[in-house]
């Protein structure tokens, strides 16, 4: 029998270039990711805690400078705010919600 509520959450954006898949973990709601290479601007409704997974992000925060993050780093995104990310080549990142 198909629960619902057991169902995998499936996010896609920027014509698909963008996706995410959501999960519930022990440090609340979070989304693993996959981005292609290309240039991509986001919101946010919550603090997000971001850790790239493999390759390399570059990002920057509303009235931030430019900060490059490799695999393993990870950064914050303020709630109600906005972020610019340019990947040079594919990556992935989870992010863990607030």
């Amino acid at each position: 029998m198909s629960d619902l509520n057991n169902t995998v959450k499936h996010n896609s954006y920027f014509e698909g270039k963008v996706q995410s898949l959501g999960l519930d973990t022990e440090k609340g709601n979070a989304t693993v990711g996959v981005m292609k290479k290309g240039t991509y601007q986001f919101s946010t409704s919550t603090i997000e805690t971001i850790t790239v997974v493999s390759g390399v992000m570059n990002i920057k925060l509303i009235n931030g400078e430019w900060t490059k993050y490799t695999e393993q780093e990870k950064f914050e995104v303020p709630a109600n705010s906005k972020f610019d990310i340019v990947c040079d080549r594919d990556a992935a990142y989870i992010c863990y919600y607030a």
